[in-house]
């Protein structure tokens, strides 16, 4: 039997290109589908990116919504050498001069010199409390106190430490001494470059004059000579560095404080002196994060209506648009917002306009940062009334109304989501149909095919059959 290798060959009819026309034909339900999935899917990302700008913007409303942003306080000092100031939000405006007389210092003890660091110094225990040392009089020379008494901290218990043969040298003390963090004292060996060089120099981890040592041993002779101090009584060590409190005047008012930081000398207000001298504090409030909050927030809003514009955008030469031109919830989340900026507040100012934030005629918002400024001077509870509101728990304030607003936009519950989801539900439902229709078109054309192949075949057979006849006739036509 007759056989057709390429369609169309046998019957010499363009079989092939009458079914590439019909599979194209028959295609077009697939082509329509495509573009339905291709604008779905436009839709779904454009979605996402609609997603992105509003949760920037919740992030900027939350930021508003905080009571605490609005209490804001600057410190300032005139000589940053002299002491450096943080203020809470508590602090309270005012100037104040600030003469430091004195630092705040630790007591520093230097044992007498050993001419070997890793030999044996003696054993035993070792304790070590703290105190004050008064009256009395301090040798400069030799670091020694004469008359004086020592009152301990009852607050803080003695520590001690022991002595054997695993630590009994001046390198063992030292680490021994440093790996009891609260024994309250950190040890050093210092080379003074002597005959008898190396010396154990005991500190404080505590400033002010309460944390003065003194340290006693129950033990061998040798220890004892080497470590036992009481300022009342033997000293064996060198006083290096006395034990002092820091001493300043704010406002010309004495303050003492056992470290140098001092809290609370100006309400509210944190220094940290560096040295002694004199400074001049000045606690004025802060609008600079508020101002930046602000910013955040007219940015966060500017970008949501730029990415809006954007996916919006309809082009008239292509006559195409963008993702959501003519989209319902992008329209109702961009009206619901914006009534939720022009919604007057409860509280004195009531609108954005009051602290510089205006709606431009483009739709934008603008910032002056200046009617701020005068606002926050003028009544600075009336701000944050304005941005956060009242009280805890209270819905009132723009700051946590665009905020819960939003929530219900983006959250899992809320409408970009539902929008979302129904997107996705469509995709799905094309995706199923695109496969149903591309199966009953390949069915179609394959049908098709295999018609146009016995056509093929039969006109080959024909045309074959219609050349032996004329063959034949010619032959008997020759013998007559």
């Amino acid at each position: 039997m007759a056989s057709v290798s390429s369609l169309g060959i046998g019957s010499n009819l363009d079989l092939a290109g009458l079914l590439t026309s019909l599979t194209t034909a028959e295609s077009q339900p697939l082509v329509m589908l495509q573009k339905q999935q291709i604008s779905y899917t436009a839709k779904l990302s454009a979605y996402g990116t609609l997603q992105n700008a509003l949760s920037t913007l919740q992030a900027a409303s939350a930021k508003l919504s905080d009571a605490n942003l609005f209490q804001g306080v600057k410190a300032t000092s005139s000589s940053t050498d002299v002491l450096t100031a943080a203020a809470s939000a508590t602090g309270a405006a005012g100037v104040y001069a600030v003469n430091v007389t004195q630092l705040a210092a630790a007591q520093s003890l230097a044992a007498a010199g050993v001419a070997n660091a890793k030999a044996a110094v003696g054993k035993g225990t070792v304790t070590i409390d703290f105190g004050t040392i008064s009256g009395g009089t301090l040798n400069a020379a030799t670091g020694t106190y004469s008359g004086a008494s020592f009152s301990a901290d009852t607050a803080r218990a003695a520590k001690s430490i022991v002595i054997d043969d695993s630590n009994n040298s001046l390198e063992g003390l030292r680490d021994a001494i440093n790996a009891k963090d609260d024994l309250g004292v950190t040890a050093a060996i210092v080379n003074d470059g002597g005959t008898s060089p190396y010396r154990l120099v005991l500190t404080s981890k505590d400033s002010g004059v309460a944390s003065s040592m003194r340290i006693s041993v129950a033990g061998d002779a040798s220890l004892q000579g080497l470590l036992n101090q009481d300022a009342s009584g033997a000293q064996a060590l060198q006083q290096t560095s006395a034990a002092a409190n820091a001493m300043l005047t704010v406002g010309g008012v004495a303050v003492t404080s056992k470290t140098n930081t001092v809290v609370d000398a100006a309400p509210g207000i944190t220094m940290t002196l560096a040295k002694t001298g004199t400074s001049t504090l000045t606690v004025s409030r802060d609008t600079s994060s508020v101002e930046a909050a602000i910013t955040g927030f007219v940015t966060a809003y500017n970008a949501l209506q730029a990415t809006a514009d954007q996916l919006t955008q309809y082009d008239k030469e292509k006559q195409s648009g963008a993702a959501l031109v003519g989209d319902s919830t992008l329209r109702t989340i961009q009206t619901r917002i914006r009534a939720a900026l022009n919604t007057p507040q409860a509280g004195e100012l009531k609108v954005l306009s009051r602290v510089g934030v205006s709606f431009q005629k483009d739709g934008t918002l603008a910032f002056d940062a200046t009617k701020l400024k005068t606002a926050f001077t003028d009544n600075k509870a009336a701000v944050t009334e304005l941005f956060a509101g009242t009280g805890t728990t209270g819905t009132t304030g723009i700051g946590k109304q665009v905020s819960a607003l939003l929530d219900t936009f983006i959250s899992k519950d809320g409408m970009l989501n539902a929008a979302t989801t129904g997107v996705k539900t469509t995709l799905k439902s094309l995706d199923s149909q695109y496969t149903a229709t591309q199966s009953r078109v390949e069915a179609t054309v394959a049908r098709y095919k295999a018609q146009f192949t016995q056509l093929d075949l039969l006109v080959s057979r024909m045309q074959s059959t219609a050349s032996y006849l004329t063959q034949q006739f010619a032959s008997m036509s020759s013998s007559k």
